[in-house]
């Protein structure tokens, strides 16, 4: 069944794909069989028909957040956008590597030639213009089924002389664009291994991270707050940025991969620049990282959520998670390669 369905197309760019959605009512969709997931599932407060979400990536627009939800994914997360147009880095976007499980002490991977359920991802958190996605988002969430969640991912463009406020303040413009448009939850991006400026590593920095989130908070009243962040093994640090943003945010999602810098033979891809390794490879560093962010939440008294992201192909990577501490899992990389992943997941849940 997986073969028979349309899935996000490697050997085209992103903006092909972006322009050629998979039909969501052909009759392979149609056919799937999605059994009802045991348990009463929740995520910010708002009931859910199962702990199956999609993380900002494959979800390039409405038409991809609709095919996603009719097969069988209740939390779709519309990829990360912009308050200006932004393009996508040039092919390759999507490189295979061949590493085992990653814990964030590797430098370097090796790249493969066959895909074996891990990749580097460069693509540059690209944006239509918000005339463009928002238009699209209000589309999103009327097409969609009620008892479906849409979540916007939205992102702050660090302009040259920008102070740490202005970059708030443009997260903040965003995140409320996104709720006008219909969104029933905002994430906030605060880590993109593939940026170099702040808005890509966001999370390392507490206060910049709190100012941020408190800003958002103020912009979009009661909407649930998710901010999605990269990987940290450190418990202090974790400490120091939950007690930071605990007070304005609803959850937290992670991991947002693991960077490394990707080599062919004697040579460094992408300019040697690192690149977010997604896959496979991260599931037993996110499964630690869900772990000890429960525990410090714990620790600290917080009710903040977390999202489990990295590696999930099969229940018992959902249920890894969800015994870790995460109130629902997101699946992007098994998504992408086999779309029929979440009814196999419930089948075998």
């Amino acid at each position: 069944m997986s073969s028979s369905l349309p899935r996000y197309d490697t050997n085209q760019t992103y903006q092909w794909n972006y322009d050629h959605p998979p039909d969501s009512q052909s009759d392979v969709v149609n056919s799937l069989d999605l059994p009802a997931v045991a348990g009463d599932w929740q995520l910010c407060g708002l009931p859910i028909e199962s702990p199956l979400g999609i993380p900002a990536g494959p979800l390039l627009n409405g038409a991809w957040c609709l095919y996603y939800s009719r097969l069988g994914f209740d939390v779709l997360t519309y990829k990360t956008v912009r308050s200006g147009r932004r393009e996508c880095y040039p092919q390759p976007n999507l490189v295979p590597v061949d590493c085992g499980q990653l814990d964030g002490t590797q430098t370097s991977v090796k790249a493969a030639h066959q895909m074996d359920q891990s990749w580097a991802v460069s693509y540059g958190m690209p944006s239509t213009d918000p005339d463009v996605w928002r238009r699209d988002v209000a589309w999103t969430r009327t097409s969609l089924a009620k008892e479906k969640r849409l979540c916007v991912s939205v992102v702050g463009t660090m302009q040259e002389e920008w102070s740490i406020q202005e970059l708030a303040d443009d997260y903040a413009t965003c995140a409320k664009w996104a709720v006008e448009s219909g969104a029933d939850l905002v994430e906030t991006n605060f880590s993109c291994p593939n940026v170099s400026t702040c808005d890509g590593q966001l999370y390392q920095n507490a206060e910049s991270s709190a100012l941020v989130a408190q800003r958002v908070r103020q912009a979009i009243g009661d909407t649930p707050l998710i901010i999605k962040i990269g990987h940290q093994r450190n418990a202090e640090l974790a400490k120091r940025l939950l007690a930071a943003v605990g007070p304005h945010v609803n959850a937290i999602a992670m991991t947002n991969s693991i960077a490394a810098v990707v080599r062919q033979g004697s040579d460094d891809l992408f300019g040697g620049m690192p690149r977010g390794i997604c896959g496979d490879a991260t599931r037993t560093a996110s499964i630690a990282q869900v772990q000890m962010f429960a525990n410090v939440i714990g620790e600290l008294g917080l009710s903040t959520e977390l999202i489990g992201v990295g590696g999930i192909s099969q229940a018992a990577h959902v249920q890894a998670y969800l015994a870790a501490g995460a109130s629902i899992c997101q699946l992007a990389t098994s998504a992408m390669l086999n779309p029929a992943v979440a009814a196999e997941i419930r089948q075998q849940m």
